[in-house]
């Protein structure tokens, strides 16, 4: 069928509604041929319903194309027809193998044609992940010829698209590149926050490298803060995202190691540094000693702040989650100011070092009963030999005596059993006061040498 043949068609359908079953009928080539013309084409009355049938049946045939084997030109493979007859379908017959056969035939479509097929594709559960490729496949192609005006246009068009996909389909690396591509062609807010929500709902499996965006034209600071800030803010604010803890701790991580890259950025305002910082929530971070860091490099390169804007920033670390290590050095520092150091790292640990005198003591009373035990053992030798040197006056009672000897021994290992519980629950007190006081693995309870058997 010639083109002016397949236009007309196409017109035909349009202007007298003739039986739209018709369309189905079409050949591949004959499909593509008709829509070619009809984009040419002054909007009609019903040029969106012939659209919409069409676009339907191009993705049935994609459907039945990647559902068939190599046969599928048999007429009984389905109800729609995939003409081998014709020279339309060489691309069809020749790449049947690959997936993306027809990613090249429809490179002629426009923007608003596409989105049209993608809903159709969706609907027909079409694989999301091959219908992705489609679409940054459409994006690449066509800015190859576009102008920057166009390329704006496409690329909102392919971020409203994969929108509407799974949040499973796009990797981290296909969001990160299209952001990348969009920052220099002011695309809409609409499609930004799209896209910028999408990146956010994968924040927590990002690396330190995909943050390191470079500023707008025009700013003087080296990367853009703003946009990482706005990412974070999409990560923690999603509908459809509940991080997980390990998630939001990775998240955290990745802030701080953000944090200590920019830190060395002359231009970099304390506003901004601030905002950073308090940009994760304090549960998300079980440290704060990377934050200590970055801030102490921020200081340092910043020698000109104030008092006032670097007690702002140290307002942003919880100092309980501080190391003891982090906490000598915090206090020692000269860089920060003296009202947002921690507590002397010494003075944190009166309770501490009081519960390890009282297990030290309670050792002396568990070892106590043994002792006494053998204190006991050594007076009776000493009695034995007495009695063989020195005459004994009184009444000398054996069995009694020993009897009250396995009283006192029963009642000294009853005594023994309660010291040992006493000694279990001070270790365990004294475990989570230095936990929640110290915060350091040097300090931890369960690094000192087990006092009680």
């Amino acid at each position: 069928m010639e083109k002016t043949d397949s236009a007309s068609l196409f017109l035909d359908l349009v202007r007298t509604e003739k039986s739209l079953e018709v369309i189905k009928y079409l050949t591949w080539a004959e499909l593509l041929i008709a829509l070619k013309q009809c984009q040419e084409l002054p909007p009609l009355t019903n040029s969106s319903i012939v659209l919409k049938k069409s676009m339907d049946l191009l993705s049935q045939k994609i459907v039945l194309a990647d559902g068939v084997s190599s046969s599928a030109c048999s007429d009984d493979s389905s109800r729609f027809r995939l003409s081998c007859d014709s020279k339309s379908t060489e691309s069809l017959k020749t790449n049947f193998a690959s997936t993306t056969w027809w990613f090249e035939d429809l490179l002629f479509l426009s923007s608003e044609s596409v989105e049209m097929f993608v809903q159709s594709m969706i609907s027909h559960e079409f694989d999301q992940v091959l219908l992705s490729k489609f679409l940054i496949h459409f994006q690449k192609s066509k800015f190859l010829t576009a102008t920057a005006d166009d390329k704006r246009k496409v690329i909102e068009s392919v971020i409203n698209m994969l929108d509407t996909l799974k949040e499973d389909v796009l990797s981290l690396k296909v969001l990160f590149d299209i952001l990348r591509i969009s920052l220099g062609l002011n695309i809409n807010k609409g499609s930004r926050n799209r896209l910028e929500a999408m990146i956010g709902s994968k924040l927590g499996h990002a690396t330190l490298d995909n943050l390191l965006v470079p500023s707008p034209c025009g700013a003087n600071y080296l990367y853009d803060v703003n946009l990482v800030l706005r990412l974070f803010k999409a990560f923690l604010s999603g509908e459809s995202n509940q991080a997980s803890p390990s998630q939001l701790g990775k998240a955290a991580s990745l802030m701080d190691s953000y944090m200590a890259e920019v830190a060395p950025d002359p231009c970099l305002k304390s506003s901004k540094f601030l905002a950073l910082a308090i940009a994760v929530p304090d549960s998300a971070r079980t440290s704060y000693d990377e934050m200590y860091y970055a801030i102490d490099l921020y200081f340092e390169m910043h020698t000109g702040m104030s008092e006032e804007e670097k007690e702002k920033i140290c307002s942003a670390l919880n100092n309980k989650k501080l190391s003891y290590e982090v906490c000598i050095h915090f206090f020692k520092n000269p860089k920060f100011p003296s009202k947002s150091s921690p507590p002397s790292p010494e003075s944190q640990q009166p309770e501490a070092e009081i519960l390890l005198q009282n297990i030290n003591y309670s050792k002396s009373l568990i070892n106590w009963p043994h002792n006494l035990t053998e204190a006991i053992n050594t007076s009776q030798k000493e009695d034995k030999i007495s009695e063989q040197i020195v005459l004994y006056h009184g009444k000398f009672d054996l069995p009694a005596d020993n009897e009250k000897i396995k009283v006192q021994l029963e009642g000294m290992q009853w005594r023994v059993v309660e010291l040992e519980k006493l000694c279990r629950k001070m270790q365990t007190q004294m475990r989570k006061m230095l936990k929640s006081r110290v915060g350091s693995s040097h300090c931890q309870v369960k690094s000192l040498p087990k006092l009680c058997s």
